[in-house]
């Protein structure tokens, strides 16, 4: 009796989902309102990041703030975020610093987002549906840390952990890619496209990812 409750309390503390695979066609649902549900996104990132580009779908019918990518480092807080601020407005943080861009979106809709930073100029773009907003620029000379961890559905106050739940994400993401480099603008408009995948941290078609609480996979059934 005692192994059987030993081998049904390991059962119970292992993570709802782990895998490394390809999500074509495929989102994460975020169905609630919570201050535990998310997605981890794990990588093996051992040079600091001198430019980034991270490109992303989502769809919400939120219209308070909340948190769309979470990279924290040990003992760094926003090391790099994306949020949404209300509806027609995001912001990007590097190393703590933070910028903000109105776009012109409707709502509810889905979105594609892509965000790139450039430590030797500073410059910080965002693209929502392959627009560009107006540039902006933080940190400049800086280097996004290493050993990250990488959070959707929450946004990280530590290193995974803290979430505010008034923060979380109610929706769906999928398509999403990261970069080590700063994509052009022919490039943005092939990943809105749908026909840029070949990224080197982050890759849809080969995410290893875990699941906490209650995030599902269903099938895209939107554009």
């Amino acid at each position: 009796m005692e192994k059987l409750l030993l081998w049904v309390s390991i059962f119970i503390t292992v993570p709802e989902a782990f895998g490394q695979t390809d999500l074509t066609g495929k989102v994460f649902v975020f169905p609630r309102e919570s201050s535990t549900d998310h997605v981890s996104l794990i990588t093996q990132l051992d040079t600091p990041l001198k430019n980034v580009t991270l490109c992303f779908r989502a769809y919400s019918d939120l219209s308070r703030p909340y948190s769309l990518f979470s990279y924290n480092v040990q003992d760094k807080d926003n090391e790099l975020l994306v949020f949404k601020e209300k509806v027609g407005e995001y912001s990007i943080h590097i190393g703590k610093s933070k910028v903000t861009y109105k776009v012109i979106e409707e709502f509810p809709s889905p979105v594609h987002i892509c965000a790139s930073w450039e430590s030797s100029s500073g410059i910080a773009e965002l693209w929502v549906n392959g627009n560009p907003a107006v540039r902006k620029g933080l940190k400049k000379g800086y280097s996004v840390g290493v050993n990250p961890k990488i959070i959707l559905g929450q946004e990280q106050d530590g290193y995974g952990s803290r979430f505010d739940k008034s923060q979380s994400f109610v929706g769906e993401i999928g398509d999403l890619y990261m970069w080590d480099s700063v994509l052009t603008p022919e490039e943005v408009q092939y990943a809105y496209q749908g026909s840029l995948v070949n990224s080197n941290i982050l890759n849809w078609k080969a995410l290893n990812y875990e699941l906490k609480g209650y995030v599902i996979i269903k099938n895209l059934v939107w554009k």
